[in-house]
């Protein structure tokens, strides 16, 4: 895994830790698909599943635009999925 996947799965923690109430039961696995994408798939208790999707999916749709723009700025696709 290359430095940069590092860097998005660590900002994906950080944004994704202080919404949740339970923040030591938070997954972060990302995965070099074949196509050179990255996958990344979030975990978190499921009393906080809601938190991280939000009012109509608004913030898992923010942290998946901005784990995009972070990968494009490489010239990498990225992939965000809040796994139940």
């Amino acid at each position: 895994m290359t430095e940069t996947f590092e860097d998005i799965a660590n900002l994906v923690r950080s944004l994704v830790t202080p919404l949740v109430d339970n923040p030591d039961e938070v997954s972060i696995a990302s995965d070099e698909m074949e196509d050179g994408s990255l996958l990344i798939e979030i975990r978190v208790h499921e009393e906080d599943a809601g938190k991280v999707i939000g009012r109509q999916g608004r913030v898992i749709k923010a942290i998946r635009t901005l784990c995009r723009a972070a990968g494009s700025r490489n010239g990498q696709h990225v992939e965000v999925e809040l796994i139940d």
